[in-house]
């Protein structure tokens, strides 16, 4: 009787240590989420609504942030010298898509890695960038959205033309060590100034302190209006250049909308949001095994002009009828 005993207490400390056992098995063979990599050259705090639309995106295609899929974000607010760092960071971290916000960490990010899938979201020309063969059928690691936005500079100047005293010159500030899109959209500029004879003011800005010699710049030559360049670095310091503009009674046109919403005067340029929504879409898609030379480069189909007329009010400017028809948006 004992050793029935003895043999029913093995067979049950047998069972409850296999019982233990099974969960951990169970959990073992469960396949390791995956991890999409997002690399920036502006900072977090910028572009919040921004991720939101990208998680949008992943979510459209069954992929939800911290339940089927992780998202390692790497910023490089605004100090461009560290993309390659923070790209090869990623990389030694295995994710298995990269998704990146403009040619510079796009760039970083196709030095790093030729095999790791990479979803870009490219202000100018993909292809005479390197990032791909042709947009319908890229050919390598990278697909994505090309924004085009340099042509965008030319109506820019158009509308703010119209709430600048006339004939006075208008500023373009540009942080130059953007080089190589800072350099496209300055033509584009350029281009534009002089098939119409406008004068352009060319002034710089590539750090916090700069922008205070930039404004009393534009103000020492009598700048009527000023254009700020598309940049994640001038982006990122959206409230200082949004209060300058202020100060010295200057009519400023911006590219995204998130600067008329933090008080700047009108934005003209693509809608982000879906732009990024889209990249969360492709990067979802490359999750489930599609390929990134299969997937045709998208390019914006929607654009919006956005005005804030409690700004105009405070400058004393008054919104032609038809700009105001023409607007996506007023903030009132």
């Amino acid at each position: 009787m004992y050793s029935d005993q003895l043999r029913r207490r093995d067979f049950i400390t047998l069972l409850g240590g296999a019982v233990t056992a099974w969960p951990l098995a169970a959990r073992a063979q469960q396949p390791a989420m995956p991890v999409i990599g997002f690399i920036s050259a502006g900072s977090r705090d910028t572009y919040v609504d921004l991720l939101a639309a990208f998680r949008q995106g992943l979510k459209e295609t069954g992929y939800v942030e911290g339940q089927t899929v992780a998202v390692e974000s790497r910023w490089a607010d605004g100090q461009g010298d560290r993309l390659p760092r923070l790209a090869a960071d990623l990389v030694q971290r295995r994710v298995a898509v990269i998704a990146t916000t403009g040619g510079s960490s796009s760039r970083a990010a196709m030095a790093a890695s030729r095999t790791i899938p990479i979803v870009f979201l490219s202000q100018t020309d993909p292809i005479n960038s390197g990032f791909v063969a042709s947009f319908n059928r890229p050919g390598g690691n990278a697909t994505g959205m090309a924004l085009l936005t340099a042509p965008l500079v030319a109506k820019r100047l158009e509308l703010i033309l119209q709430l600048a005293p006339a004939g006075a010159p208008v500023g373009y500030l540009m942080n130059p060590q953007e080089t190589r899109e800072a350099g496209d959209y300055l033509r584009e500029a350029q281009a534009a100034a002089q098939a119409i004879g406008q004068r352009l003011i060319i002034v710089n800005a590539s750090r916090q302190h700069d922008m205070a010699a930039a404004f009393a710049a534009l103000v020492d030559q009598r700048a009527g209006a000023l254009i700020v360049s598309t940049d994640p670095y001038l982006f990122g310091q959206r409230n200082q250049i949004i209060a300058l503009a202020a100060r010295h009674s200057l009519p400023t046109i911006y590219d995204r909308r998130e600067f008329a919403a933090a008080g700047g005067l009108i934005t003209y340029g693509t809608h982000l949001a879906d732009a990024y929504r889209q990249i969360g879409v492709y990067a979802g898609r490359i999750l489930k095994g599609e390929k990134p030379a299969d997937l045709p480069v998208v390019q914006p189909t929607k654009f919006e002009l956005v005005i804030n007329l409690s700004i105009a009010k405070a400058l004393q400017l008054q919104i032609p009828d038809k700009l105001l028809a023409l607007a996506d948006e007023v903030i009132e």
